[in-house]
């Protein structure tokens, strides 16, 4: 047999796509539909679970290439942290499981080789015999996930370091934990390395996160993660942002991490979590197209440029949701709907993937962060249109005992038309209650609504739960009112560009005007600014100049929004300053980023 694609130079695209779907009430008469699956997890699992409840007569394989056919990576550095006690409540389900009570044909430690779409066939070894043989399929659908990122540089293969994929990983990272390890460095500032870093900190090792870019949780605005890098220093890790691993020695029966700023970390085990990149050998080798960024491209229905052959989760190349832009987007949520569409459209069924928000949540130590949708660093880099507002709500009534603090940050689009005030991404970060309004957001998103409909959102409310005002309608109220003219709004970035307090004193610039109390002005206040508590500003309006604009500001912003009514109304120029002081210090922590007191790269970075 000779394995190659079977697509000829001048075929048309579309006309692979025409093949016919699957319809399982018509099976009786003919041979049953044979489905092969390459991996489990999520996607994998979720096709093979969902094509037998749709048909009983198909033959189902599911190939999986390790021992253990479904399980929770995203549990597994709690695992490591004691968080959750035993490895077994990791599984998903077992193979035996799905033999019994889906027959499904399970074949953990067997690795598919090749494809061969021109007779639709696989090639595959038994990696405990190391037998290989051949498997027909009428329906292929791929699911072999991603690969962690590992850098390339020298000493990377030296024990003790490690990356995460597979339950035997976390194996042999919980142990290094219970030998007593005392010191650990995690390479990577994102979701997974913050997430080992608190429970590394659980486990009393003393732990140090080297990542490369100047904020962490990359993915997120800089100014959103202020709270986390503020929550990390106070329990005692150790930050190096904007530096990166070149090299790992081996040191007595230690590690060293070798920086790119010369520094050199000492310490007992590395986990790197740099990010994962598509496991596509198999498409790439059997000529399916491939995105840029590695992922397999595929339809609303998963299918890929072989009508045979689907992707799911993580080697799939997506859409995005909003602007629907190819995407790369790694989510056990999404990956589990794309294996269920990818059985649906398998057996004739029309159920087609809306896209992918890239909704995600992280928690360390007692905060939260979440988001959905786009960056406004994302949205900036594409060119798009946008606008932002922040509100600083409590996550339920403040006279209720407990209420914690958010910080909300929407954004939306601002040209005029009948898509006006389309939210476009929104960022949340805080204590309790987080999760709740960045989910909101999300299906306001996958639902085409606007700001305007977060105005008129309505929600369960008790004083232990929410308000009357819940933070979603105040993210709609502040962001609607900019787009009606009711406020006018300047962002924060006006008052932090380089010289604007020499320009505003000189009178060439906006004024800062704090409408705070005299006190609260005193505990800390924007340069140049001047302290007129809106409860007086009536009657002190002929301090203010009329040639030249106005900034409002207060604490959360409310303040200064009746301000700007005030000064609107009486002719002045005039813009509340979004987000207030609050917003400010996000941007310019006061807080270091290291715990020996050395001054944050990220104040820096936040602040431009």
């Amino acid at each position: 047999m000779t394995w190659r694609q079977s697509a000829s130079a001048g075929e048309d695209p579309e006309d692979r796509r025409a093949v016919s779907p699957i319809n399982p009430a018509s099976q009786s008469a003919v041979r049953p539909v044979k489905l092969l699956i390459v991996g489990g997890v999520a996607g994998g699992a979720s096709a093979a679970t969902r094509a037998r409840r749709l048909s009983e007569d198909a033959e189902i394989i599911l190939f999986e290439k390790g021992p253990d056919v479904s399980f929770a990576n995203c549990g597994m550095p709690y695992y490591a942290g004691g968080v959750i006690d035993s490895r077994e409540k990791l599984v998903v389900t077992t193979p035996e499981r799905l033999r019994r009570r889906f027959a499904i044909d399970v074949r953990t430690r067997h690795e598919v080789l090749a494809i061969d779409r021109d007779s639709r066939r696989v090639r595959v070894r038994e990696l405990e015999t190391g037998r290989e043989y051949e498997e027909s399929y009428d329906r292929l659908v791929l699911a072999p996930g991603a690969v962690p990122v590992t850098p390339e540089v020298p000493g990377i293969d030296l024990p003790g370091i490690f990356t995460l994929r597979a339950l035997e990983d976390i194996d042999h990272i919980k142990a290094g934990i219970d030998a007593g390890l005392k010191r650990a460095v995690v390479v990577g500032g994102g979701f997974i390395g913050l997430e080992f870093a608190e429970n590394l900190v659980h486990r009393g090792v003393a732990t140090t996160i080297v990542e490369l870019q100047q904020q962490l949780l990359p993915p997120l605005d800089a100014e959103m993660t202020t709270p986390i890098l503020a929550s990390l220093v106070r329990h005692d890790v150790d930050l190096r942002l904007g530096d990166s691993a070149v090299a790992f020695e081996q040191v007595g029966q230690g590690l060293e991490v070798c920086l790119a700023s010369g520094e050199r970390l000492p310490a007992g085990m590395v986990v790197v979590g740099v990010g994962v990149r598509p496991l596509n050998t198999l498409a790439v080798e059997a000529g399916l197209e491939i995105g840029p960024r590695g992922g397999v491209r595929v339809d609303e229905q998963m299918r890929t440029s072989d009508p045979a052959i689907h992707a799911v989760g993580d080697v799939a190349e997506i859409r995005e949701a909003i602007f629907g832009e190819p995407a790369q987007i790694p989510l056990a949520g999404p990956a589990n709907r794309q294996g269920r569409i990818a059985a649906d459209a398998v057996f004739g069924r029309e159920s087609r993937y809306r896209g992918t928000q890239g909704t995600s949540v992280v928690g360390v130590f007692e905060v939260t962060a979440a988001s959905t949708g786009f960056s406004e660093k994302q949205l900036r880099r594409e060119g798009r249109h946008y606008r932002k507002v922040y509100v600083h709500p409590a996550n339920h009534a403040g006279y209720y005992p407990g209420a914690e603090s958010m910080t909300l940050k929407l954004l939306f689009d601002p040209q005029p038309g009948p898509r006006q005030g389309r939210i476009l991404g929104a960022q949340a970060v805080g204590g309790h209650g987080v999760d709740k309004r960045i989910d909101v957001i999300a299906i306001a998103i996958q639902s085409g609504l606007t700001v305007y409909d977060l105005e008129e959102t309505e929600l369960a409310y008790a004083p232990q739960y929410g308000s009357a005002k819940d933070p979603v309608n105040m993210a709609g109220f502040v962001a609607a009112g900019l787009l009606r003219g009711d406020h006018p709004q300047a962002d924060m970035e006006t008052v932090l560009e380089p010289g604007f307090a020499e320009r505003s004193q000189a009178g060439e610039a906006e004024i800062p005007l704090d409408v705070r109390t005299p006190e609260e002005f005193a505990r800390g206040h924007l340069p140049a600014a001047i302290n007129i508590p809106v409860e007086e500003l009536r009657a002190r309006l002929g301090e203010l100049p009329r040639n030249r604009r106005v900034l409002c500001y207060c604490q959360v912003g409310y303040r200064g929004y009746l301000a700007t009514r005030i000064l609107l109304q009486h002719g002045f120029d005039v813009a509340n300053l979004g987000g207030g002081y609050k917003t400010f210090r996000l941007h310019c922590p006061d807080e270091p980023a290291a715990a020996d007191g050395r001054a944050t790269r990220q104040a820096a970075a936040v602040g431009r």
